[in-house]
């Protein structure tokens, strides 16, 4: 069985859709950024992580493709072929350098960072997310998935994006991508991800404790 390790609110609520669009039984571990055992696991004290096993694998981009790859039968992975590998990892690089880069860096502004370094990114994070609005909606063009007619983790982690965004009050000004957003935020592997969460006592990988 899995182990998806993270806090709630964290990035690791795509890992628990991921697991749940693959049907894969798991355990989520919750676990705060930073706190002594994330460090165990990760050098920079980062959440999410998986464990299978042995292998712990770190940042979710990578968890996805990993768990995709590894249930290549389920479909949601690249295409066969370097090209479709080169297709798979533009979207992803596309999606956590550029598509969530504004919206990090508001959300670092407002509650990550040490207050006096803190400064009022909102006017650029906003100019910034409009200019890659517009890349997903040329990216997307008249597809209902990233990769085409079929869905896949590249629309997990753009979906998760999506949800923050407009959680954030993001202006999306484009019906296509607004559509898109509509299409994998309903889906109901993502609801069950939530309910787990939420619902689940967590258990330390050191020990048990209440969430």
């Amino acid at each position: 069985m899995y182990k998806a390790v993270g806090s709630r609110g964290s990035r690791v609520s795509r890992v628990l859709w991921m697991l749940e669009e693959l049907g894969q039984p798991y355990e989520f571990v919750e676990v705060k950024l930073r706190s002594p055992e994330a460090y165990a696991l990760n050098p920079s004290g980062k959440v999410p992580i998986l464990i299978d096993g042995e292998l712990t694998v770190t940042d979710s981009a990578a968890i996805c493709v990993y768990l995709a790859d590894k249930h290549a039968d389920k479909g949601m992975g690249a295409s066969p072929g370097v090209a479709g590998r080169a297709e798979m990892d533009s979207w992803m690089h596309f999606a956590q350098s550029e598509f969530e880069a504004p919206l990090w860096n508001k959300l670092r502004h407002r509650f990550l960072l040490p207050k006096e370094v803190r400064v009022d990114v909102g006017p650029a994070a906003a100019y910034d997310f409009a200019s890659e609005l517009k890349a997903l909606d040329g990216r997307l063009g008249d597809r209902p998935f990233a990769l085409g007619n079929r869905f896949s983790a590249v629309d997990v982690l753009l979906g998760d994006m999506g949800g923050w965004a407009r959680a954030g009050r993001f202006p999306i000004e484009s019906e296509r991508v607004n559509a898109y957003f509509d299409r994998v935020l309903t889906r109901p592997a993502r609801a069950r991800a939530q309910a787990n969460a939420s619902a689940r006592k967590s258990e330390s990988i050191f020990g048990k404790h209440d969430a």
